[in-house]
């Protein structure tokens, strides 16, 4: 079973996390972790909405993970930029062919680590000057292994987009139909 790590940092956008989190869950095919990058499983959205990880950063192994998830928000984008071990395995990741995935503002932390030079990505609109990517728009662009995700908005295709990269895309239509999309 592919194993999906969905960082959390106080700030994030809680529906972006939990939507796409939710649906990668739903498929039984996919082990999601939740991952709080400070010492504490409890993790504060940008709304006030509390959530508990699963774990720590401090207690996954890294060379375990298919698959990072970034969550946007203000201020969990920059808090997630700010965590230098995340930084580094999003890097290694990228390079080994692993998917990275991020959405809303969090696309903007994979342009500063110069992932996107060669390919087309997107990210909430108020971010497009700090996107340094081939070609930019669009609401979930997948590129490589790369996928990015507009806002909130397209929270629910995102997830479907990673279930079909992950798994396939038959799976990524029986968890849509299963939620009515």
């Amino acid at each position: 079973m592919k194993k999906v790590y969905a960082f959390l940092a106080d700030g994030l956008e809680e529906v972006e996390a939990l939507m796409v989190i939710d649906l990668l869950r739903r498929t039984k095919k996919l082990d999601v972790v939740m991952v709080s990058i400070k010492d504490d499983l409890l993790v504060e959205g940008s709304h006030g909405i509390k959530v508990y990880a699963d774990k720590t950063i401090d207690e996954i192994d890294f060379d375990e993970g298919d698959c990072i998830f970034l969550p946007g928000g203000i201020p969990g984008t920059p808090n997630l930029e700010a965590c230098d071990k995340l930084t580094e395995q999003i890097v290694k990741y990228h390079d080994e062919g692993k998917l990275v995935a991020a959405i809303c503002a969090a696309p903007s932390i994979l342009s500063h680590l110069g992932i996107l030079k060669d390919k087309k990505a997107t990210s909430y609109p108020s971010f497009e000057e700090e996107m340094d990517c081939l070609e930019y728009g669009g609401k979930v662009v997948c590129d490589k292994n790369v996928i990015t995700g507009r806002g909130l908005g397209v929270a629910l295709e995102e997830g479907l987009e990673i279930i079909s990269y992950l798994v396939d895309e038959e799976c990524a239509k029986s968890v849509a139909d299963a939620i009515q999309v």
